[in-house]
């Protein structure tokens, strides 16, 4: 039974986090070492939800024919990568209809000058020949991801940080008007800096940027050794600082290596003796070692897509068991819903 009011101060009651990840179709070695290692790690210290959020990808084109697809990829992808269904609750957005309702209700609670500023759907809409009003209220709908049970942590880049703040305001609204339910929201920043593209590494590691741009982590080992091997490294003569090609060589290896093997490579590297060969060699074989173990447990999950189907079937289940005891209390708060309805009174 959930307790409804402020999260418990109990210290044996595990916090919960929520987190929401795009069904890209293929995650990329930014997103694993920028995201995904660190909800590997809170799953053993939280009560860990995490949502393929598939309502979020529509708010932008794309073919509803391979969204099914790129969702069933990317939970595989999640397990493959260490997530345990009995640790955590994985599960599909859109498998769990509370998410949307709890977004009307804080549209409702959320100022059009709010979203106007949001900086993430100006930079968006500049990419869209049309732009929604999906794309407009994306930062409503995960507010309600993260609020509709009640998490008190969200994982996130410093990207998200006003997203974020849009919720804690929606949260405090909502408290003030109808009663105090909700928690402040506080983030979980990841440590990892940025891994940015090994074409062009003024530019952060994306999929959107072309093929060069990224290294996946299911991606095939020569395509992986060949992007390591062209990998911009400096540009003219080497200055006394890391170039950014560099720099981004050495992210990888301080990320994937055994930390002698990066202060080795460093120490040559401050004392002009690297060659960035040899540099390369080492970043391609760290990197495929934090990598095989996950592309054979894919393998092994590729054969039993029907086994990927019940995780997230069983983790929208229980999803949906918080969510709707959540949402009833929140309709009887509004005065709305069966709730809310006593014509005797």
């Amino acid at each position: 039974m959930i307790a409804f009011g402020r999260p418990s101060t109990d210290p044996s009651v595990k916090e919960r986090v929520f987190s929401g990840i795009q069904p890209t179709g293929e995650l990329h070695i930014g997103n694993y070492f920028g995201a995904v290692i660190n909800y590997i790690r809170l799953q053993e210290e939280y009560e860990c939800i995490y949502s393929i959020v598939d309502y979020h990808a529509i708010t932008v084109d794309h073919d509803p024919k391979l969204l099914p697809a790129k969702v069933l990829a990317m939970a595989a992808d999640l397990l493959a990568c260490g997530l345990d269904p009995d640790k955590a609750i994985l599960f599909v957005q859109s498998h769990v209809p509370e998410h949307t309702e709890l977004a009307w209700i804080f549209n409702c609670l959320t100022s059009f000058g709010d979203l106007t500023r949001m900086t993430q759907f100006k930079e968006k809409a500049k990419q869209q020949e049309f732009v929604s009003a999906g794309l407009f209220d994306y930062p409503v709908l995960q507010a309600a991801d993260i609020l509709l049970y009640r998490a008190s942590k969200v994982p996130v880049g410093e990207d998200q940080l006003q997203h974020l703040e849009l919720a804690r305001r929606i949260a405090r609204r909502f408290n003030s008007r109808f009663g105090e339910f909700f928690p402040e929201v506080e983030p979980i920043l990841s440590e990892a800096p940025r891994v940015m593209s090994p074409a062009e590494p003024t530019m952060k590691m994306s999929k959107s940027l072309g093929e060069k741009h990224y290294i996946g982590v299911m991606e095939p080992e020569a395509s992986i050794y060949e992007k390591v091997k062209t990998a911009v490294t400096d540009v003219g003569p080497r200055g006394p600082e890391m170039s950014p090609g560099v720099a981004n060589l050495f992210l990888i290896l301080k990320l994937s290596a055994d930390s002698r093997l990066y202060d080795e490579l460093e120490e040559e590297y401050r004392t002009g003796k690297l060659k960035y060969v040899r540099l390369k060699e080492a970043v391609f074989e760290s990197l495929m070692g934090v990598l095989r173990p996950i592309q054979a447990r894919r393998r092994e999950l590729e054969r039993d897509l029907g086994g990927v189907k019940q995780v997230l079937e069983a983790g929208a289940a229980r999803a949906r068991e918080i969510a709707q005891e959540n949402m009833r209390e929140i309709r009887r708060l509004i005065g709305v819903g069966l709730e809310s309805f006593n014509p005797g009174r």
